[in-house]
């Protein structure tokens, strides 16, 4: 079921915000969904993005494109092929890279979307949750949960498989900094801003 979200203008008026569809918030400032379409993008504005994650292939949309432009929404792109059976290496390389942009919190709040919302998606937040040290089962639940009836046991292996400290190794110049109100989230930050920044997508 869709969530539907009724916001009350100063004139009076109800706008009704619609998320898009498996729309979810994954950490403080960091969600997760399809691919959102216009009917979403009053929603999308109201969680004042700084960053787009797009896990296909496919060109962006052109609208989708002019609504990043106008919010002023970078796009990080990687080009995951949707197939049951992907390449690992490359599938390890995209995700590695993915989840580099995911833990920066220069690009938060930020919004992580394949197609459907489901397995590309599912196996980035996935890996993103053994970086929390989730316990696997916990996040093989998360998985499932937005997968449904169309899990896929290549993607549960490949999330297991994934070598998190791999990802620890590259983040040398990474410190970790707590804050959030109650709870100890960890957030990370670069030591360095004049690090090399992630890669963009042109527009």
């Amino acid at each position: 079921m869709g969530i539907i979200v009724e916001v009350e203008n100063l004139d009076g008026n109800d706008d009704v915000l619609v998320p898009p569809p498996n729309f979810s918030m994954v950490e403080d400032c960091i969600f997760r969904s399809s691919l959102p379409n216009p009917s979403n993008f009053p929603f999308l504005q109201s969680l004042n993005l700084r960053s787009v994650i797009y896990l296909c292939p496919e060109p962006y949309p052109q609208e989708n494109l002019e609504f990043l432009r106008s919010q002023n929404i970078r796009l990080f792109q990687f080009g995951i092929e949707g197939k049951t059976e992907v390449s690992l290496p490359i599938l390890k390389d995209s995700i590695m890279e993915a989840l580099k942009v995911l833990i920066d919190v220069r690009n938060h709040p930020v919004l992580i979307h394949c197609k459907r919302g489901k397995h590309r998606t599912g196996c980035l937040v996935g890996c993103f949750r053994k970086f929390q040290n989730w316990c696997l089962s916990s996040v093989f639940e998360e998985y499932q949960r937005f997968a449904g009836v169309k899990s896929r046991t290549t993607d549960l292996t490949f999330i297991e498989m994934f070598d998190i400290l791999s990802l620890r190794q590259c983040l040398y110049s990474i410190i970790y900094q707590y804050q959030g109100y109650g709870s100890k989230k960890r957030r990370l930050l670069y030591k360095d801003e004049n690090l090399q920044k992630p890669r963009l997508t042109s527009f």
